[in-house]
């Protein structure tokens, strides 16, 4: 008989995962890993949320694996900017590639095409390989700024240290990714089985929808590379399935959860991820709105969003979502404490 998880072990599981319960003490790559990357609109949420997961985390040793191109900061999962490790990077880039390919030339309506595209991606490459890195206007120079919104999707670009790190927050600085991280390595297939796995190791059970809006790909292609893994299915309290990979812990619903910092855009909060109740629906529109381009850092408490946070003056200032108890206050701002310093 397939078993039926409760709500609070779906968010407790789900925070099991994402290293939200007990920080890791592995190397920053493979935190990474096991958290199904790191999403980074804004520079400085890899680093809080990296901090939030892990022990130790020093902000110029994350930097320092930026430089040392340990871990790595592309356009990947959604035409989104996500820090992945090196290891990480190519199966990931081969995987969606070609579906986000399809699903930008029909959201371009013919206004550009796949050959313009190839042109304008064997362009860049020439001044790439000639003239190195390259500045966020000097592409809009070359080859126009409808085409460097889209160019990532056929010339693999990564953002290219100091650009994108807490000292240097704006990610403007592109350079090739196989003269950054190597020549691609491994088949589409062999990526997409890679991907898959990553979001099953850091945020499973899940669906197949949620797999695929997470990754962008389509529900049959998610279904097809399930197919390739060692899987099990439980049910929500709704009856709908989910897969995780075989053997994946199930953690009690009634477990600790302590305060937590989670920075702009994390990927736990976002609507892949809904099923865990980390950001209560009735919060959602407070975090997630069109006025608020980079969202709000928040704070967790119980398992749950329960405010936001921002950093004044070498201290925390909170925004509660609800009434904490003196407990709960009191543990969050001891864990504030400890961010401001990092912070600081």
């Amino acid at each position: 008989m397939t078993r039926t998880l409760t709500g609070p072990e779906t968010n407790r599981t789900v925070l099991h995962r994402q290293l939200l319960l007990e920080r890791s003490r592995a190397e920053l790559p493979q935190v990474l890993e096991r958290m199904a990357g790191l999403q980074a609109q804004y520079a400085p949420a890899i680093y809080i949320g990296l901090w939030s997961r892990a022990e130790p985390v020093e902000r110029a040793a994350v930097t320092r694996l930026l430089h040392d191109r340990e871990i790595i900061q592309g356009t990947l999962l959604r035409s989104t900017i996500h820090v992945v490790s090196r290891r990480d990077y190519w199966p990931w880039a081969l995987a969606v590639r070609e579906d986000r390919r399809v699903q930008a030339l029909r959201a371009w309506r013919g206004t550009l095409s796949h050959d313009e595209m190839e042109a304008a991606a064997s362009t860049l490459r020439a001044a790439l390989t000639a003239d190195g890195p390259l500045k966020q206007g000097e592409i809009d120079k070359l080859i126009g700024a409808d085409r460097r919104r889209g160019i990532g999707l056929w010339l693999d670009l990564v953002r290219q240290p100091p650009s994108g790190t807490w000292e240097r927050r704006r990610a403007d600085l592109y350079t090739l990714a196989d003269e950054w991280v190597g020549p691609p390595e491994g088949t589409v297939e062999e990526g997409r089985i890679q991907l898959v796995r990553r979001y099953l190791t850091g945020f499973g059970p899940a669906t197949r929808k949620e797999i695929a809006t997470w990754a962008g790909l389509p529900v049959a292609t998610v279904t097809a590379t399930l197919a390739e893994l060692d899987t099990t299915t439980y049910r929500d309290e709704a009856g709908t399935e989910l897969v995780d990979l075989a053997g994946g812990t199930i953690v009690d619903g009634d477990a600790d959860a302590p305060p937590r910092f989670l920075p702009n855009w994390d990927a736990a909060l976002l609507v892949h991820a809904r099923r865990s109740g980390l950001l209560p629906e009735e919060f959602r529109k407070r975090i997630f709105h069109v006025r608020a381009p980079q969202s709000f850092p928040v704070f967790l408490v119980d398992g749950a969003v329960a405010g936001t946070w921002k950093a004044v003056d070498g201290a925390l200032s909170y925004e509660e979502f609800r009434p904490l108890t003196a407990t709960e206050r009191e543990q969050l701002h001891a864990e504030g404490e400890r961010l401001a310093d990092f912070h600081a």
